[in-house]
């Protein structure tokens, strides 16, 4: 996850450094100009300035997939407002008082996963949790949350409400797995591991609700070619389907396809998976003839995208992605891995799984498609 710390207050600043070294992800601070006198100052603290406060908010909202803000709620939710469109695409949205004393969770709890970032945030810094969802003030397992650390995304997004009531309401979730999704069994381990029901099934049997199955709550993973319309769709049933992975890849010129394979599989271990999981390589179009990269598609039977560098270009600066100045020095541009999967998820957008990794003269990062 990409995550931005913004500060109003000198205060604030340093709650926002001490959020950044206590979590594993990297956290791009931004504060007001006014706080910082020089250049030489900004580069010091690490952070990035901003004049105006509104403006600043909407390139971030838009930049990144969890956005910590210390200060007001009410300035947050001012400011933010006008950007909001639904849970499935919003970023995590987490704020804390200055003093570092509490943490909120104001905005995509779960599929976002804004609960989560707000209980390590808390953990580390002793301040306390606010987490105003039902499911987890009553210690229920959402499929929504869920959904999102198996990444998978659900639909339609008004079954989420249902479900999570009937889950308060005291029913059970029972979780039926398409046999035919390459990673059936893989899904059926985790969620059999996290403390839930679940079975595999062929497809046609999918959605079908015998009548003592009419009260029970039951979420469907399959792919997204097999959904129901959602007249068709059981009143009962909420579907999950797999997410895209996207793997952004760059390297030297000559690394062998060795390298390039070997990257890849590391990084998914990383994020728990192995490289079958891969839906697409992405690149620049410098890159196109790299006989590395290419025996990486061939080999996973997966295609791979090469853009043009103003398109990645436009990707680097919607995502403010950080660039290398040798890197641009060499082809153009100062982010390759990151840049090209963002190029790859397009309008859809994404979420980072894991932000550009060197590994021996290979870089890739991971992305969830949107």
């Amino acid at each position: 996850m990409r995550l931005a710390c913004m500060a109003v207050t000198v205060q604030g600043l340093q709650l926002a450094q001490n959020i950044r070294q206590c979590l594993d992800e990297y956290v791009d601070i931004y504060v007001s100009e006014k706080m910082v006198p020089d250049e030489d100052t900004q580069k010091k603290w690490r952070v990035h300035t901003f004049g105006n406060f509104r403006e600043a908010a909407e390139r971030n909202f838009k930049a990144y997939e969890g956005l910590i803000f210390v200060m007001a709620a009410g300035i947050v939710v001012r400011a933010i407002a006008p950007f909001l469109q639904n849970k499935l695409t919003d970023p995590a949205v987490v704020v804390f008082d200055e003093q570092g004393k509490h943490g909120i969770s104001l905005l995509s709890g779960h599929v976002g996963g804004a609960n989560e970032l707000t209980r390590q945030i808390c953990q580390s810094i002793g301040a306390s949790a606010v987490i105003t969802t039902a499911t987890d003030l009553n210690e229920k397992a959402a499929p929504d949350v869920l959904a999102g650390r198996l990444g998978l995304r659900p639909w339609p997004k008004v079954r989420i409400k249902t479900i999570n009531a009937g889950l308060l309401a005291g029913k059970t979730v029972h979780w039926r797995i398409d046999r035919s999704l390459p990673h059936s069994v893989f899904y059926k381990r985790r969620l059999e591991q996290e403390g839930q029901t679940a079975d595999l099934y062929v497809s046609s049997q999918l959605f079908t609700v015998l009548p003592q199955e009419k009260e029970q709550l039951e979420v469907v993973i399959t792919g997204e070619q097999r959904l129901p319309s959602l007249a068709e769709l059981p009143s009962n049933i909420l579907c999950l389907t797999p997410r895209r992975l996207i793997a952004g890849v760059g390297c030297r010129k000559g690394t062998p396809a060795a390298l390039v394979m070997s990257a890849l599989d590391a990084a998914c271990r990383m994020i728990g998976r192995d490289r079958s999981f891969i839906d697409e390589l992405a690149s620049t179009i410098v890159k196109k003839h790299e006989p590395g990269i290419v025996y990486a598609g061939d080999s996973l039977v997966r295609p791979v995208r090469f853009y043009e560098n103003d398109k990645m270009q436009q990707m680097i600066d919607t995502h403010q992605l950080h660039e290398s100045d040798f890197v641009k020095k060499r082809i153009g541009i100062g982010n390759v891995c990151e840049a090209a999967a963002f190029c790859s998820v397009a309008a859809r957008g994404g979420r980072i799984a894991l932000r550009k990794t060197n590994f021996e003269k290979v870089t890739v990062a991971l992305i969830w498609e949107k």
